[in-house]
């Protein structure tokens, strides 16, 4: 067992804030991806959407500054960035359909490693379906980044070869980024981006389970 230790999930934020670039109209979903928005590089324009009407949505608020009328998707409060616009979630969605984002940042269930995405629901009885605009958004944006534990609690791969999920799109998913590593999609099956020091490759794909392109 080699030794390594697991990006936080601030350091996966800023992981993915990196690979961001000038210019790039960014949607950040509901959950861990939000924090994304607190590690964008100053200097730089990026200008972040919010499915419930927002664009140019800033890093959330000092404690004590929360307006809960500014809020994002989920229900977190947010700040607006000067020139900021708060617009009807029709126009939002249409937004997102249109192809206007260049990136989503999404949560996930399962993304398979052909890039199929599963994060609106688990199948299980009694689970209560969730998909808001992860559809929209999935297929949507030029591009779709999941950000996400490697594993489940569990110790299973979330990276799989097939989703047995329900899924929210069909090779949607250009990169992941998990605590372990960061993949990228392909037609051919997964390529390594990077991955957390003293992680061997043989013991990563022993984790997930699936061949891994160096």
């Amino acid at each position: 067992m080699s030794n390594y230790t697991k990006r936080s999930k601030q350091e996966l934020a800023q992981r993915v804030a990196q690979d961001i670039f000038d210019g790039a109209y960014v949607n950040l979903g509901i959950g861990q991806p939000t924090l994304v928005a607190n590690y964008l590089p100053e200097g730089m324009e990026v200008v972040l959407h919010s499915e419930n009407g927002i664009l140019g949505m800033g890093p959330a608020p000092a404690a004590g500054d929360e307006d809960y009328d500014l809020i994002n998707a989920g229900k977190q409060p947010v700040t607006l960035l000067p020139g900021g616009a708060y617009f009807h979630h029709a126009d939002s969605f249409a937004m997102m359909r249109g192809g206007h984002l260049d990136i989503s940042v999404l949560g996930a269930f399962q993304v398979s490693a052909t890039g199929d995405l599963a994060n609106w629901s688990t199948g299980e009885a009694g689970a209560i379906p969730a998909v808001g605009g992860a559809m929209d958004l999935a297929v949507g944006a030029k591009e779709t980044w999941v950000m996400m534990d490697l594993l489940t609690k569990q110790g299973q791969s979330k990276v799989v070869q097939s989703c047995t999920y329900p899924l929210t799109g069909i090779g949607c998913v250009k990169r992941i980024y998990a605590d372990l590593a960061t993949l990228e999609c392909t037609p051919s099956g997964l390529r390594l981006i990077d991955k957390v020091e003293g992680l061997e490759h043989t013991e990563l794909e022993h984790l997930i389970g699936l061949p891994v392109q160096a």
